[in-house]
């Protein structure tokens, strides 16, 4: 009877993998391992057997480092720039922990599967559904960066965004 049971918890939990997988590839374009979290809002990815860096579209992290984008959100913000790379930092951290190398993830385009620079950009999906893009924005970690004409997701992120501020999660968190 125990055998009995424990086949049918299998195969149900494996049916459910599978409905999971196939929902993934209805969402998503293409498939890719990741080779590394080089930032809050960038992965390197191996897609179509080269590796290649993907801007997450729609979301805007932090710097990690000291550099030229870094140093005009210091302005912008009205923060020092060492402020503004903690807070890169901490978002790359933040990734680092939902995303590892090797994993594999699903990743789906808006109008510009590439940017000026040819670099790739979209949206990444997780291999339980979760999109990366939103996770990161509802965590507090990016804010929302609408490109037109990549606006598939923007009131996803608007919302996730205002959750992010309300309950004052990472980079809203009180001093």
């Amino acid at each position: 009877m125990k055998r009995f049971l424990r086949t049918k918890v299998f195969l149900i939990v494996a049916l459910f993998l599978l409905c999971l997988l196939l929902i993934l590839t209805l969402y998503a374009d293409e498939t890719a391992t990741v080779v590394d979290v080089v930032d809050g809002d960038t992965l390197m990815v191996e897609y179509n057997s080269k590796k290649e860096s993907i801007n997450l579209l729609g979301i805007d992290a932090p710097e990690s480092v000291m550099n030229r984008k870094a140093e005009i959100d210091s302005r912008t913000a009205g923060e020092s720039l060492l402020t503004i790379t903690f807070k890169g930092i901490d978002a790359k951290r933040f990734v680092e922990r939902i995303v590892k190398k090797g994993d594999i993830v699903f990743m789906a385009f808006d109008v510009q599967a590439r940017d000026q620079e040819g670099k790739l950009q979209g949206y990444v999906y997780l291999s339980d559904g979760r999109m990366l893009n939103e996770e990161i924005v509802r965590a507090g970690y990016a804010k929302v960066a609408i490109a037109p004409p990549n606006i598939k997701y923007q009131e996803r992120f608007i919302e996730a965004y205002k959750e992010a501020r309300i309950y004052r999660r990472g980079l809203w968190k009180a001093p």
